[in-house]
Order: C-alpha cells, then sequence, then structure tokens
C-alpha cells in the first residue's frame, strides 16, 4: 500500500539512495573516502596529469643536489639544456616574416599544415639569442613546483599545529595564538614575499621557499581551529578524557584524523595559491633571479616580446595554468570525499537499475 502511495520520482529516488548506500556497506572510514575519490573523475584525472606533468619536468633537463660547487646532477633525458646557445638553430626555425626562434613542434597532419606531425631541434622554439626554450621552460617549471610543495609543507604542517593548539585549549591560549595569527593576517602577503625574495631571492629557491612557507599558514590556522572547537567537545574526547589520555594524546591520536579532511582540502588550496604566488613575485623581479628561471621569470623577461615572439608566453603560462588548476580540481575531489554531508554518487547505471526496481515493485 506505501509503494502505491509514492510517486514514481521519489520510489525511484528511495531506490537510487539504498543502491548507493550499497557502497558503504562493510567499508572502513578510509576505504569510503578512497572510493568516493576514485569516482570523482575530475580529481581522478587531474591527479594522474599532475603526476605526468611532475615526472615530465624533472625527467628533462635533469636534476641537480647540493651546494654550488660541489652539487650532485642526475642528466635527463633533453639534450639541451639552460645555458646551451644555438643561435644556427634558432635562424633555421624562423617563422614568416623573418622572426627567429619560432616552434618546431607541429602536431596537425601534412594534409592541413603541409609540414606534418614532427618534434624537431627546438619544440618550444628559442628566446632572441638561441637558448632552447624546452630547457628553460622545463628548469622554471622545477622550481616553481618545488616552491609549491615546500611552502604548502611548511604552511600545512605550522597551521596545523597552531590551529590545533589554540582550538583544543581555548581561553588565554587561543586568544594569543588567534591574535599573533590576525597579526600576520593584516600584513599584505604579496609585500612580505617582495621584502623576502629581495632579500634572499638571489639565494637560491630552496630558502626562498622556505621563508616564504613560514608566512602561508594563517588561513589554515584558522581552519583547524575552528573544527577543533567543535570536535573537543564531541563524546569520544571525553570517553578519551575519562581514561586518562594525555592532551598531546587527544590532539594528535583522536581529535587530529577526524579533521584530517578539512586540513588536505585547506592544504591543496594552499599549493595552488603557492605557485601562484611564487609566479607573480618571479614577475614583479622579487622571487627567483637570474641565472635560474622560473616560470613567473620567464613570463618577466619577455614580456617586451610579446607581439613578436608570443610563444615565450603560450608554453610558461600554460603550464602554470595547468599546475593550478589540477591541484585545484585536487582539492575538489577530496572534499566530496571527506566531507559525509556531500550527496551520495549516484551513477547513471544506478539511476537506470532504480527505475527498473520501481517498475517491479509498481
Amino acid at each position: 500500500m506505501s509503494n502505491s502511495n509514492k510517486t514514481p520520482a521519489s520510489a525511484v529516488e528511495k531506490n537510487e539512495n539504498e543502491i548507493a548506500n550499497r557502497e558503504t556497506e562493510g567499508r572502513s572510514q578510509r576505504q569510503i573516502i578512497i572510493n568516493r575519490f576514485v569516482k570523482h573523475k575530475a580529481a581522478m584525472g587531474s591527479l594522474f596529469s599532475l603526476i605526468f606533468i611532475i615526472i615530465f619536468v624533472f625527467t628533462a633537463t635533469g636534476m641537480n643536489f647540493g651546494p654550488k660547487g660541489s652539487q650532485f646532477s642526475i642528466p635527463g633525458w633533453w639534450p639541451y639544456s639552460i645555458t646551451d646557445i644555438d643561435p644556427e638553430g634558432a635562424i633555421a626555425s624562423s617563422c614568416n616574416g623573418g622572426v627567429t626562434g619560432c616552434p618546431t613542434l607541429d602536431l596537425l597532419p601534412s594534409f592541413m599544415d603541409g609540414d606534418g606531425v614532427q618534434i624537431g631541434n627546438h619544440p618550444f622554439g628559442t628566446d632572441i639569442i638561441g637558448t632552447d626554450y624546452f630547457a628553460l621552460v622545463m628548469r622554471g617549471a622545477q622550481q616553481s613546483i618545488m616552491v609549491m610543495f615546500i611552502v604548502g609543507f611548511l604552511g600545512v604542517s605550522i597551521g596545523t599545529t597552531i590551529g590545533a593548539i589554540a582550538g583544543y585549549f581555548g581561553g588565554i591560549v587561543d586568544a594569543v595564538l588567534m591574535r599573533l595569527t590576525d597579526m600576520f593576517l593584516v600584513t599584505p602577503t604579496i609585500i612580505i614575499g617582495a621584502l623576502i625574495g629581495f632579500r634572499f631571492g638571489n639565494l637560491g629557491v630552496v630558502p626562498l621557499a622556505l621563508l616564504l612557507g613560514f608566512f602561508a599558514w594563517m588561513g589554515l590556522a584558522r581552519f583547524v581551529r575552528t573544527e577543533f572547537l567543535t570536535l573537543r567537545e564531541r563524546e569520544f574526547v571525553d570517553a578519551a578524557r575519562v581514561a586518562g589520555a594525555s592532551d598531546r594524546r587527544i590532539i594528535f591520536k583522536h581529535i587530529l584524523p577526524n579533521a584530517i579532511g578539512v586540513i588536505i582540502v585547506a592544504g591543496t588550496l594552499l599549493l595552488s595559491g603557492a605557485i601562484l604566488a611564487e609566479t607573480a613575485l618571479s614577475f614583479l623581479g622579487f622571487g627567483v633571479r637570474p641565472p635560474d628561471v622560473s616560470l613567473g621569470l620567464l613570463i618577466s623577461e619577455y614580456q617586451d616580446s610579446f607581439s613578436i615572439s608570443p610563444w615565450l608566453f603560450w608554453w610558461p603560462g600554460a603550464l602554470i595554468v595547468s599546475i593550478a588548476l589540477c591541484v585545484n580540481f585536487i582539492g575538489d575531489g577530496l572534499r566530496d570525499a571527506f566531507d559525509p554531508r556531500q550527496r551520495r554518487h549516484v551513477t547513471a547505471k544506478d539511476r537506470k537499475s532504480a527505475a527498473e526496481l520501481s517498475g517491479k515493485q509498481s
């Protein structure tokens, strides 16, 4: 009788929920989160794309470890480096109109442009003196990605620690830590970054990233504090106190695992913000300094050549946008996976099965 009183739409929705609930039966919270993330197509596509970009970039021109003068180098598969100059190659790959250093990469078949698919000696072109631009862009991407991960790691570590302590203890501890956070928040980030870059940019990308990371934790600290203020009143925290658990154990073993979703999501957004901040600082001349390069520095150095050699902007700009979008989509997928308030994922196949089931029930 109850089925006959239901409208077909409500019956189908009920069956959809029942089918979606089967995904969580007999699974742990970790398995549920992983399953939700894997089913997020945009996040999974972005994750694989970001991994591919990182592997491609760091293997192309190789990597250097250690201080200058005693560096340990791992060679890459690309034959040119950022110090190699090929003026004859730049002249040979001239464009229509006599502009030298045009990209030799061609992905169009021969019946469309006559040249056919080819890579050439300088697929990204060369700069005005004949330096291979593919090598420059790969090196710049390496530096920008290193800044992104170092700033993200420090920002998450510091922000999580301060937010957790402030939210758990409250009172005078919370007041002091939050006023300290407010003091950093009211200071313009771009001014702090410019001062750091102007003073320490010539030391290399790692010291610059470390210093920027110490000023990237404030927003995350407030997120974590808010989450801890809520979680510390839960029953499982009271049970841990009664059992004699120390404050440190309660924070790191009981509350922090339940706040990990907020931390991961905010951390991914911090990563994308870090690479954009480095790009902005390098563009303004306060970030990575020559002879080293970064994506922002490449755009800054060749801004006067935009009308003549626009490819000098295409490649670093495309990489910056690609990396930032990948990180943001991964963050969206993690948010949907960790947030239990998100609507259950119902596929087209589930909807079809629910409609067939409601038809049988009617």
